[in-house]
Order: C-alpha cells, then sequence, then structure tokens
C-alpha cells in the first residue's frame, strides 16, 4: 500500500470511527468496531490518536436542559471594525468574564465566526433575567470593543452536537398545523 493510499485509509477510519462516536460516546468499543468493520485493537488505537491530536476534544452527554429547568440562549457578538486589546480578547476566548459565575449563566459553547456578528456564544441559564445581566457583564468586559449584541431563546432543540431530539414532535407546540 502506498504512503498516500494508506494516509487515505486511515483518514477513511477515523470518519468511520468519529462518525459512531457522535452518535454514541458511550457506545461499547466491539459494538463500534463491529460497525466499522475492523478490530478492537484498530479502533481503540485510532479513538487514542483522535484524542492525542486533539481531534477529539471530550466526551459528554446531550441534555435536555428543560428537565434542569434551564433555557438556552444564543448570544450575539458585533464588535467595531478598530483592533482589540489582548485582555478583553483574553477573557472571551478562556471565559473569565468577571461576575458571570455569580449570575448563574454557563457558557457552554464559544464560535468566533464570519458573518453579521463576529462571535456566538451557546448559554444556558434558568431566565432572560440571568442573560440581561450576563449581558451587561459582557458590555463591561468588552467595554470600547462591542458595537451589538442580540439574545434568541432556543425554543426547541431539534438537533444538538449531532443527535435528533428523541421527541422531535414537541415542535407542533410552536406551529399551527394544517389538518389539527
Amino acid at each position: 500500500m502506498s504512503k498516500k493510499s494508506s494516509k487515505k485509509q486511515i483518514d477513511v477510519d477515523e470518519k468511520k470511527v468519529l462518525t459512531e462516536l457522535q452518535k454514541n460516546c458511550r457506545v461499547i468499543i466491539d459494538k463500534l468496531s463491529k460497525r466499522c468493520g475492523f478490530s478492537r485493537q484498530r479502533a481503540r488505537r485510532i479513538i487514542k490518536q483522535l484524542e492525542e491530536n486533539n481531534t477529539i476534544w471530550g466526551h459528554h452527554a446531550v441534555v435536555d436542559q428543560s428537565k434542569l429547568d434551564l433555557k438556552r440562549y444564543l448570544v450575539l457578538l458585533k464588535r467595531p471594525p478598530n483592533p482589540m486589546k489582548k485582555e478583553p480578547l483574553d477573557a472571551m476566548i478562556k471565559g473569565n468574564l468577571k461576575g458571570m459565575t455569580e449570575i448563574g449563566v454557563c457558557i457552554d459553547s464559544s464560535f468566533f465566526v464570519h458573518g453579521s456578528y463576529d462571535w456566538v456564544l451557546n448559554v444556558t441559564a434558568n431566565n432572560i433575567k440571568q442573560i440581561k445581566q450576563f449581558c451587561e457583564v459582557l458590555k463591561k468586559t468588552l467595554s470600547g470593543h462591542l458595537s451589538d449584541i442580540q439574545v434568541l431563546e432556543v425554543l426547541f432543540p431539534i438537533k444538538e452536537d449531532c443527535i435528533d431530539n428523541p421527541k422531535p414532535e414537541g415542535i407542533n407546540d410552536f406551529f399551527l398545523v394544517e389538518g389539527e
């Protein structure tokens, strides 16, 4: 097998493993290797390599936030075109926003994006009041580096972290559906 086809095959095998892990990160190695079509040892080696090169950052469960009395929000941040100082940028990268933990908001995901907004935060909180307080913390932390903040409340998750919502019919509560 040539180096190119060998590298190509490794990429294909890694994608198979990643697809299975995204469906269920707790899958037993025997089932995972069988679904992918290779030995347990090969599956373990691939997973270990993916963890070592940071392709896999961690393993987690997808949680129904409503069962924890939490709501999910997307916070969109827009910054002006002027250069950003290192301290506020570091605070955003590390999630070190002074006063945030006292408010009760958890940043689940943080993305620097291209488009109308520059940063998207996926956060959970008990209510919109906490999110409004969180936005005030952001305004203080990013003073002079923030031109707009928009907050979107997630009303119903259709798919999260590659996992389909087990009760998709719940979306019907938000729409008038013909014939009902």
